[in-house]
């Protein structure tokens, strides 16, 4: 009767937080619409295939002849291209649109990575504590005594020495991934190995030891599903970056290769000819990529925000 009743007030008690966040999403404008832009853009970058006006890779379709024009609403542009064209006649709108997609994907599959590795480090330290958290702590400690950019050239050049240079295109999403998420996994390791120190004292798990469960079992079904609030707030905020990172890589040159471009690779190009008077090939591309990261972080805040239940 007892555990009925504490499973109810349970059931009352989230439904509640949810109810909570969901008003605090619809009563907040400027997160409804950040949010709306996020996912048109995801939406966007995924059909992009299917939507985009033109094929930037397809070499057959483009002509020279079509090179540097102006976007169509200004004089000289052609209605062909909405936000004109580059040096090589590649219509710009299409090729935001494909580079949107390898951004976002470079930077999911990072996140993903990252976090899958953070929040098991971070279990395993905070659980069973002594020499396993020192080690553990102490090479997050080195980690974090580098510039993000600084050990993500490292891995990068790393990979691309060890890696086939014959397949360079194809491993380049690879090799940014790996790059990104070495350096993202230390906060998610802390975070978590803080919230496990403090999960790992409470009854529920001292129960489930006295059952005889296995260390594995009781993280994965006990500590885990109750820290899961700060990984996903962590993890939004952590796109944001993950995309800027990519996209400072790819504008330094060691990102994505010019003939599969991301945003960052759009914006490099782009730069070589901006004083030249073909200022829409880098401006565009730029915008795009301050509105997604833009609007990704006003989520990622409102998210914090609501799942916190002090300010809750």
């Amino acid at each position: 009767m007892q555990d009925a009743e504490a499973r109810s007030l349970g059931r009352i008690a989230r439904l509640r937080a949810g109810n909570d966040v969901l008003d605090s999403f619809l009563s907040t404008p400027r997160v409804v619409i950040a949010a709306a832009v996020a996912l048109l853009m995801i939406l966007t970058a995924v059909l992009a295939p299917l939507i985009a006006p033109h094929d930037p890779f397809d070499m057959a379709a483009i002509s020279l002849l079509d090179s540097e024009l102006p976007p169509a609403f200004l004089e000289g542009g052609d209605a062909r291209f909405l936000l004109g064209t580059d040096s090589q006649g590649r219509d710009v709108f299409s090729a935001i649109l494909h580079g949107l997609r390898i951004s976002l994907m470079v930077g999911v599959v990072a996140v993903l990575l990252s976090m899958a590795l953070g929040v098991t480090v971070g279990l395993v330290s905070g659980y069973f504590g002594g020499f396993v958290d020192s080690v553990l702590m102490r090479l997050a400690d080195v980690i974090l005594s580098f510039p993000t950019i600084l050990i993500a050239l490292l891995v990068n050049g790393i990979l691309r020495g060890v890696l086939p240079s014959t397949q360079a295109t194809a491993t380049a999403v690879l090799v940014l991934v790996l790059s990104i998420a070495v350096n993202e996994w230390v906060q998610y390791a802390r975070t978590v190995r803080g919230s496990t120190m403090v999960e790992k004292g409470k009854e529920y798990v001292k129960a489930a030891r006295l059952t005889g469960l296995p260390p594995r079992t009781i993280l994965r079904r006990h500590v885990l599903p109750n820290i899961l609030s700060p990984v996903l707030v962590l993890a939004t905020i952590n796109l944001a970056l993950a995309i800027l990172t990519e996209a400072t890589l790819s504008f330094l040159g060691v990102g994505m290769p010019p003939t599969q471009p991301s945003l960052g690779t759009l914006i490099n190009t782009g730069n070589e000819f901006l004083f030249s008077g073909i200022w829409w090939v880098v401006v565009f591309p730029a915008l795009t990529l301050v509105v997604l990261v833009l609007s990704v972080n006003i989520v990622g805040d409102w998210l914090r925000d609501a799942l916190n239940p002090h300010l809750r």
